[in-house]
C-alpha cells in the first residue's frame, strides 16, 4: 500500500538547508515541519509552515546582511 503525504520541496543551497534543518531541530516535537530531508539541497516540509520558514530566512538574511557605513 502506498502512503501519500501532501507537503512542499524546497531546493536550496546546503547551508540554507542547514539553517532549516537546524531551524526545525529547535522548535518542539509537536512543532517539527520537516518530513524527510531529500539530500544535502532537498527537504520535503509541511505546506502550512511555508510562510514560517520565509520569514525565518528573510530574519536570518537581514541579520547576516552587510551594510556599508555611510
Amino acid at each position: 500500500m502506498v502512503n501519500a503525504t501532501k507537503g512542499l520541496l524546497i531546493s536550496c543551497d546546503i547551508p540554507m538547508a542547514q539553517f532549516i534543518i537546524n531551524l526545525n531541530a529547535t522548535r518542539p516535537a509537536s512543532q517539527k515541519f520537516i518530513i524527510h530531508v531529500l539530500d544535502n539541497t532537498h527537504i520535503f516540509v509541511q505546506p502550512h509552515m511555508a510562510e514560517m520558514i520565509r520569514s525565518a530566512i528573510a530574519e536570518f538574511r537581514d541579520l547576516n546582511s552587510y551594510e556599508k557605513p555611510a
